[in-house]
């Protein structure tokens, strides 16, 4: 009896003790399954938000469950995390055309202002004609933090430019030094794009873009700019040129006159850009490289230098020959008045009168 009872314990004995390993087996399967799924998901966790996960509180975040994650919908999460900043090439490359040509303007903090100039330049291209399709290849340069700010708000293709040296947010008064800076340095930030074979429409933010003016950039010639003054000759270089507005293709012959007109600066310390193209542009060296270089017509590419004689074939209306923000921003709100004055007509204008120049008459 005693023995029968003792083999029965012995067996259940071992039953049991059996059923305690297959039981810690099975919790050790289950926790190593558990913690590898969490290892996973951490990682994947980590990919995903690669700023909000400290690895050295993995410990703490296993060990206490109700610790908070990152709220994913707060403002902790800053715009950086969320869309990684570009190279200006890749900007570049975003915005092009399939013949990789950008249309590039500058900005600072003084017209990148709330109902300042960038948007009237917006402004323009939602309501010319032909015009709508081509923000989407509209680079613009910023060149101070404000600016970038408020261009990320409206557009798509923003991007910052350091300029450490000097502060580029306030207005900059015509020819003053921080003005001749401003001009230098968009001219060297061009020979960059030229040389990452970018062909380019430059437009300064104070053109307002009434028409598509691709159709009206001369087939030939590797450099093609703007008028104050126009005569009559696209060839001729003596027309009086304003760098505002300027096409160019990108190639050996350009890049190397753009690293010129950059480099000749040196030899005229006080004058900007388009007074030192002024005195280069006869020079033994355009001719060597060959450059070939066109000139637009006012009544295409207009301004209150010169305006055009044509509403029905304008382009482009700078606010040339103008000194003043304020004074800008009155006349182009006047420009854009005209131009929807014109729309809303049935028939074309057989005489073209512009409300323009009046504020920039003034001295």
């Amino acid at each position: 009896m005693s023995s029968s009872s003792s083999s029965s314990s012995s067996s259940r004995s071992k039953f049991m003790d059996s059923g305690f390993v297959i039981g810690q087996k099975e919790v050790t399967r289950i926790l190593i399954l558990f913690l590898g799924l969490t290892a996973s998901c951490l990682v994947l966790y980590k990919t995903a938000y690669p700023q909000r996960l400290d690895v050295n509180n993995l410990t703490s975040l296993l060990a206490s469950p109700s610790s908070p994650l990152p709220n994913l919908n707060s403002s902790e999460i800053s715009p950086e995390t969320i869309k990684p900043k570009l190279s200006f090439k890749e900007i570049l490359e975003n915005a092009s055309t399939k013949n990789k040509t950008v249309i590039i303007t500058t900005l600072n903090q003084a017209w990148a202002e709330p109902n300042s100039l960038f948007d009237l330049f917006l402004e323009s291209f939602r309501i010319g004609q032909g015009t709508q399709q081509l923000l989407k290849h509209v680079v613009v340069v910023c060149l101070d933090p404000k600016a970038f700010q408020r261009c990320s708000q409206l557009h798509t293709n923003c991007y910052h430019i350091e300029t450490s040296e000097t502060d580029f947010s306030g207005e900059k008064v015509y020819n003053t030094p921080d003005y001749l800076k401003m001009m230098w340095r968009r001219i060297e930030l061009l020979t960059q794009v030229l040389e990452m074979g970018f062909n380019f429409i430059f437009t300064d933010a104070d053109i307002m873009w009434l028409r598509d003016p691709f159709p009206r950039l001369y087939p030939d010639g590797d450099f093609q700019m703007a008028c104050d003054r126009f005569f009559g000759n696209p060839y001729d270089s003596d027309n009086w040129v304003n760098g505002g507005f300027t096409y160019v293709r990108s190639n050996n012959r350009s890049i190397e006159f753009y690293k010129f007109w950059h480099k000749s600066r040196l030899n005229y310390p006080d004058l900007h850009d388009q007074d030192v193209f002024n005195r280069i542009k006869h020079e033994p060296f355009i001719s060597e490289i060959g450059v070939q270089m066109r000139f637009f017509d006012t009544v295409y590419f207009g301004g209150f230098c010169q305006t055009s004689r044509d509403i029905n074939l304008v382009c482009t209306m700078h606010a040339n020959c103008c000194i003043g923000l304020d004074k800008k921003l009155h006349d182009l709100n006047l420009v854009l008045d005209d131009w929807r004055k014109y729309l809303s007509l049935s028939e074309p204008v057989q005489n073209t009168t512009w409300s323009v120049p009046m504020k920039c008459l003034e001295d």
